[in-house]
C-alpha cells in the first residue's frame, strides 16, 4: 500500500478505492506566454502529488493533506461557489473543491468523496505545486464516477477551477504539463490550440544536467502583479489590433513596438514575442540534439524577464549568474517569478561545483540556504494504485 493510502486509512478508517498521481513541472522556455495564446515548453518533474480517494455515498467531499495542519475540509458539492472559497488555514483546500467544483460546473456526474493528498512537489517553489493538486484531485475522481475525460480535457478543467474558483488568472500551461507530459520529453504545447509535440530531452545522454535551484523565496501569483502583467499584455494587443500578443511576427516587433504609447506595454510585449521566439529555437535544438546550445537561449530568456517583465528577484538574479559564473551554459528563472526557482544547464560533472557556488553566494548575501536538485523529465498524471 501506497505511503497516500497509508494516511488515508489512518484517517478514515477504510482502504481507499485507489490512489492518484501527478507531477509538478518545471519549464524549460516561454514564460508568461500561455497567457497571451503562446508557445511553452515544459516537463513534468518527478515529485508528484498523491491523491488516495474513495467514493461516498452522499454529497459530501471530505478533503484532508499531510502537509497542511487544518484537519479535515469538509464541503458540500452543491454549496460550491466561487465566491466562498475555504480561507484562513483551510485556503489551501480551495484547490481540490476548485477540481471538483469545475467538473460539475462543466454538467459532470460527479458524486462524494472522502480524499487524502500527500505531496513532495515543493509549494511556493515555481514548480506549480497548485496544478499538480488540481490535476491529481480532477483524475480521482473522474476515475472514481467513471466519467470519460481526455487528459487536455482534464487538464483545461483544472485550470478552470484555479481560474473561476481560486482566483488566480494563469493560463493553461501547468496544468497541461501535469496532466500530459510524458517520461524523457519535454512538451511543446500551443496555448491556442492545444496542439501538442513530445520533444526528446535526455540530458543524461549528452552528458548535461539540469539544475533546479529553489531560492526558498515564496511567491504569491493572486497579489495583483500577475493580474497587472495580464493585463499590459491584452491592453498591448488591443492597441495593435491583435487578438492576442501570439499574433506578432517576431520580424515585425521592432516596428510594432513603436506604435504602443506606453513603455511599459511596450517592454511586456517585447518579453512576450521574444519568448515566443526563443521557444521555437529550442525546440530546434534539441530536436537536433544540440542541447548545450539552449544554454544562452535560457539566459536570454532571464535577462528579457528580468529587465522586460520585471518578474525576477534580487535571489533568483543572483542563482542565475552564479551558476553562469560557475560554468553553467546558461540559466534562468522558471515559474511566475517573484521568487520560486531557477534552471542552469550544466555538464553533469559539474553539479557540485555549481551547487557549492551557488549556496556560498547565498549565504555570502544573507540570503536562506537555496534547495539545489536535478531534473529529469518525468510521466504526467496518472493512477499509481
Amino acid at each position: 500500500m501506497s505511503t497516500a493510502a497509508d494516511g488515508f486509512h489512518r484517517l478514515y478508517g477504510a482502504v481507499p478505492e485507489g490512489v492518484w498521481a501527478a507531477p509538478g513541472r518545471v519549464n524549460l522556455i516561454g514564460e508568461h506566454t500561455d497567457y497571451n495564446d503562446g508557445f511553452v515548453l515544459p516537463f513534468a518533474l518527478p515529485h508528484r502529488t498523491e491523491v488516495a480517494a474513495a467514493r461516498r455515498p452522499d454529497r459530501t467531499l471530505r478533503i484532508h493533506s499531510d502537509e497542511v495542519p487544518s484537519g479535515v475540509v469538509t464541503v458540500h458539492l452543491d454549496h460550491l461557489d466561487p465566491a466562498r472559497p475555504p480561507e484562513g488555514p483551510q485556503s489551501w483546500a480551495a484547490y481540490p473543491a476548485g477540481a471538483a467544483w469545475a467538473l460539475l460546473d462543466a454538467g459532470l456526474p460527479l458524486g462524494g468523496a472522502d480524499l487524502h493528498v500527500r505531496s513532495d512537489v515543493p509549494t511556493g517553489a515555481g514548480l506549480s505545486s497548485s496544478a499538480a493538486l488540481e490535476v491529481a484531485t480532477a483524475l480521482a475522481l473522474t476515475d472514481l464516477y467513471g466519467i470519460p475525460l481526455t487528459r487536455p480535457e482534464l487538464a483545461a478543467l483544472a485550470r478552470r477551477a484555479e481560474n473561476a474558483y481560486v482566483g488566480v488568472p494563469c493560463g493553461v500551461m501547468d496544468q497541461m504539463a501535469s496532466g500530459c507530459a510524458t517520461a524523457g520529453h519535454a512538451l511543446h504545447l500551443d496555448t491556442r490550440t492545444l496542439e501538442q509535440r513530445h520533444i526528446p530531452f535526455d540530458c543524461a545522454a549528452a552528458g548535461l544536467r539540469l539544475l533546479v535551484i529553489d531560492t526558498r523565496v515564496k511567491h504569491a501569483l493572486g497579489d495583483g502583479a500577475y493580474a497587472e502583467r495580464l493585463a499590459s499584455c491584452h491592453g498591448a494587443a488591443a492597441e495593435l489590433g491583435l487578438p492576442a500578443l501570439r499574433d506578432l511576427p517576431y520580424e515585425d516587433l521592432e516596428p510594432a513596438l513603436a506604435r504602443l504609447r506606453d513603455p511599459v506595454r511596450r517592454r511586456r510585449a517585447r518579453h512576450v514575442v521574444t519568448e515566443n521566439e526563443r521557444v521555437g529555437r529550442v525546440e530546434q535544438l534539441l530536436r537536433t540534439g544540440r542541447l548545450r546550445e539552449t544554454g544562452p537561449l535560457l539566459s536570454e530568456g532571464h535577462a528579457s524577464l528580468r529587465d522586460d517583465y520585471e518578474v525576477s528577484c534580487p535571489e533568483l538574479d543572483l542563482a542565475v549568474a552564479t551558476a553562469e559564473a560557475a560554468g553553467a551554459y546558461g540559466a534562468r528563472m522558471t515559474g511566475g517569478g517573484f521568487g520560486g526557482s531557477a534552471l542552469a544547464l550544466i555538464d553533469a560533472d559539474a553539479e557540485a561545483v555549481v551547487t557549492r557556488a551557488v549556496t556560498e553566494a547565498f549565504a555570502a548575501a544573507g540570503f536562506e540556504p537555496p534547495r539545489v536538485t536535478s531534473a529529469a523529465p518525468a510521466a504526467g498524471a496518472e493512477r499509481v494504485l
